[in-house]
């Protein structure tokens, strides 16, 4: 078949790249190794646009295990204890199909997890949507959130965390961010890296369908009015399988016989057998004919490109197989021996007794362009004079509309469809600053958040970067968890516009410098690029996963306050920033400027105290201070205690309205006794933390002076009555 420019542009090849490809394998490639081609190359698979800039994150510290070039990362948290942990996107499959777009997020990511040894303990999850009058965004929401729930307590997995965010840049691109985590003996883990020659190539799982083909090709690139049409590269998920597919890898894993293991995940067949051939080195070659399918008559090309879900490849020992297939039989999974490691360094594809594809390993792998894209710097916003007397706001009216606000409203309808509490081992649910788990039979616990914050990103991608790692610090200190590690989900537009791919730049230079400071390392990611659709892109929005260990479970706080009486402190100090503060984006209207700086020695002095003060049982409840300011943070710990305050000011630098609503960083609000108050402070003191009272606790309301005191119930139904509301119309 000839391979027409017309052919080379609808597999997402550029001219040049299909020059490159001639050059390497000295000849035109047939369809299938076009086909091939496409999926290695592109940008969801290579990293091509990206590479350059990852390869200078921070990746290692005492706790890794495993960094970033595996399926997912790997700590140590001790006692022979290791967490397995990665974000990825399924933002394009989302917004075509909801509902499986989102499960098979979370399927793709468990998988991610269990193939390497490790039972999931939890899902995390962070979902962007559109403004909620655009007519796509409740229906978009709706199937996202069914889709999520529906996989995850099929699987039996408790979802123990997220972020729900609306803004109008996602109207048409709602970002799906799923992360899972997972538990095992480190002496357990296992790796994808082929090793040895004439080794079984085995195919176990689900058999393989026409769905999902070019599902990684959709996902690099750009929407246009005809996203609909992509429909048929969307995978569909079954989540019994999945559970199926896991207990039976998890039993063979109890042996020896698995050399390594791979997911089938983006670009199906090809990427899991290119990736696991290439990092040993080594040739595969595969008898096509053994792949099980469940579609009649269905072509090689279809075979090797299809993203049916469920499914795993694994290199097993010569004399193993029959063992290995007894357990996949019983758990009524296909088990199928579709061919050998080989000595060629090549991808070699039979069909019906005949070669249809011969291809260097090197050529899809290590060979794809690199590309060093130029790239556009944000100019940092100055701040804005001649503003609106926004001093002379009342405080509760303007607490009162953030706390309705979309962005700020509670997301208990949200979380309320998700099972959070399976396998009985969530200490801390959805609601907090982060999730808690038990590691099962132990009195110790994993700490996890996701956090991720695109206006400020979009305002000024250097402190937005380095932002999102400080508030995924701060979420983790903020239950009394020592942060070890994180992943990351890093979504933006077109990367061959410049200034897209000056605001990626800029983003992972906060990212890093936040990372490197903090000794919070990442262990894993993916890189999601081309969330455009006519020229309009999203802003730029980095999500973080945080992973953080509580040794000793006693130890952990919450954001509830505990009791009447006691005194709650500013960690921190207020210096009233209020540029992209939701007090002047909800209230105000006001969408300019610059966000808020970052000063990353008092980020990690004051969370490193808090720790020790949470240790010292000093501290009752604490929780950060972030987006909605000093007010907000309050008001959450009051609504989750139910437990009033009476506000107290004694700044004389700033207006009430500055001090309550500023987005300063590297604060947290703490509840303490007050007979724990004097050493409190001597510890404050000794090591230099500014710090405020700001209230103290008292029965049912909410009090401010002589100019507002509001029940809790009336606080309750303000911030939990949007997503009734929104849901009732029609």
């Amino acid at each position: 078949m000839l391979i027409s420019k017309d052919l080379i542009k609808k597999h997402g090849l550029k001219t040049d790249e299909f020059s490159k490809i001639v050059k390497l394998i000295g000849r035109e490639p047939n369809l299938l190794e076009l086909g091939i081609f496409s999926a290695m190359w592109n940008e969801h698979c290579s990293y091509k646009s990206s590479k350059k800039y990852l390869k200078k994150l921070p990746t290692k510290n005492k706790s890794v295990i495993q960094g970033p070039g595996e399926n997912a990362g790997v700590i140590d948290i001790g006692d022979n204890d290791a967490i397995i942990f990665k974000i990825e996107s399924h933002n394009h499959p989302s917004f075509i199909e909801p509902y499986q777009g989102a499960a098979t997020g979370v399927g793709g990511i468990l998988r991610d997890v269990f193939t390497m040894g490790a039972r999931p303990i939890a899902t995390l999850n962070s979902i962007h949507f559109g403004s909620p009058e655009h007519p796509k965004t409740k229906n978009l929401l709706n199937g996202v959130v069914s889709g999520i729930g529906g996989y995850g307590n099929c699987m039996g997995i408790p979802n123990a965390g997220g972020e729900v965010k609306f803004n109008s840049c996602f109207n048409e691109n709602n970002l799906v961010n799923a992360m899972a985590v997972g538990h095992v003996n480190k002496n357990k883990i296992f790796y994808s890296k082929a090793k040895g020659v004439n080794q079984l190539v085995v195919y176990v799982g689900s058999k393989t369908g026409r769905d999902g083909i070019h599902g990684a090709s959709m996902a690099s690139a750009e929407f246009d009015e005809n996203s609909e049409d992509k429909k048929p590269t969307v995978q569909v998920g079954d989540p019994f399988t999945e559970k199926l597919l896991l207990e039976a890898c998890l039993e063979l894993m109890k042996g020896d016989s698995i050399i390594s293991i791979q997911d089938m995940g983006a670009a199906g067949l090809t990427s899991s057998s290119v990736e696991m051939a290439s990092k040993g080195n080594l040739g595969i070659e595969i008898d096509l004919d053994k792949v099980p399918c469940r579609e009649e008559q269905m072509t090689p090309y279809e075979m090797m490109l299809s993203e049916s879900q469920e499914r795993m490849l694994i290199i097993i020992k010569n004399g193993d197989e029959k063992n290995a297939e007894k357990i996949f039989k019983k758990w009524d999974l296909d088990f199928s021996i579709i061919g050998k490691t080989t000595n060629t360094k090549n991808l070699d594809l039979y069909f019906h007794g005949s070669k249809v594809a011969n291809l260097p390993i090197t050529s899809l792998s290590t060979d794809v362009p690199i590309y060093d894209r130029k790239w556009k710097k944000t100019p940092l916003p100055k701040k804005e004079k001649n503003l609106v007397n926004y001093k002379k706001l009342k405080i509760l009216d303007s607490l009162k509309k953030i706390l309705s606000s979309p962005n700020n409203s509670s997301k208990e309808w949200v979380w309320e469809q998700y099972d959070n509490t399976v396998m009985g081992d969530t200490v801390q649910k959805n609601g907090g600053d982060a999730s808690v788990i038990r590691i099962h039979g132990k009195n110790k616990g994993i700490a996890l958040t996701v956090d991720s914050s695109s206006h400020y990103c979009f305002a000024y991608p250097q402190f937005g970067g380095m932002q999102v790692v400080c508030e995924a610090w701060r979420n983790l200190v903020s239950v009394g968890a020592r942060p070890l590690a994180i992943t990351n989900c890093l979504n933006f537009g077109n990367p061959e516009k410049e200034i897209v791919m000056g605001q990626f730049v800029e983003c992972l230079n906060g990212i890093s410098d936040a990372c490197t400071y903090l000794d919070f390392p990442i262990v894993s990611g993916n890189v999601s690029f081309y969330n455009e659709t006519n020229n309009k892109s999203i802003e730029p929005t980095p999500t973080i996963g945080g992973v953080g260990v509580i040794l000793n479970l006693n130890n952990m706080v919450s954001q509830s306050l505990k009791s009447i009486n006691s005194l709650v402190l500013v960690i921190g100090k207020t210096n009233g920033h209020m540029h992209q503060s939701e007090l002047f984006r909800e209230v105000c209207n006001i969408n300019s400027g610059p966000p808020p700086e970052i000063n990353l020695f008092n980020e990690k002095n004051n969370g490193l105290i808090l720790l020790k003060l949470i240790e010292k049982k000093l501290i009752k409840a604490a929780h950060d201070v972030s987006s909605g300011g000093i007010i907000l943070a309050l008001t959450e710990m009051c609504l989750l205690g139910d437990i009033g305050a009476k506000i107290k000011i004694n700044s004389n630098n700033l207006s009430n309205i500055e001090y309550l609503f500023a987005e300063d960083q590297s604060r947290y609000l703490v509840e303490i006794d007050e007979k724990d108050q004097k050493a409190t402070f001597n510890i404050l003191k000794e090591n230099d933390i500014f710090y405020e009272m700001i209230a103290e606790t008292k029965k049912e309301s909410l009090d401010f002076d002589k100019e507002f005191s509001i029940n809790l119930k009336d606080l309750k139904k303000i911030n939990t009555d949007w997503f009734t509301k929104y849901n009732e119309i029609k």
